[in-house]
């Protein structure tokens, strides 16, 4: 028999602290999720990346 794995599914944006990893959860088109594992050096540069989008709300 083979393993089953839970799906993740759709859901909110979730981003999470799990060990020294920061894990975010993003709904994306079509269904499913995105799941990125990062640093927190690498979380902290992507935020200042969104927040210097242009047309991005505060």
């Amino acid at each position: 028999m083979a393993a089953m794995k839970p799906r993740t599914g759709d859901g909110p944006l979730e981003v999470t602290k799990e060990g020294r990893a920061i894990i975010v959860r993003m709904p994306i088109e079509g269904g499913g999720r995105l799941v990125v594992e990062m640093t927190p050096d690498e979380a902290a540069d992507l935020g200042r990346a969104i927040q210097g989008c242009e047309n991005v709300p505060m």
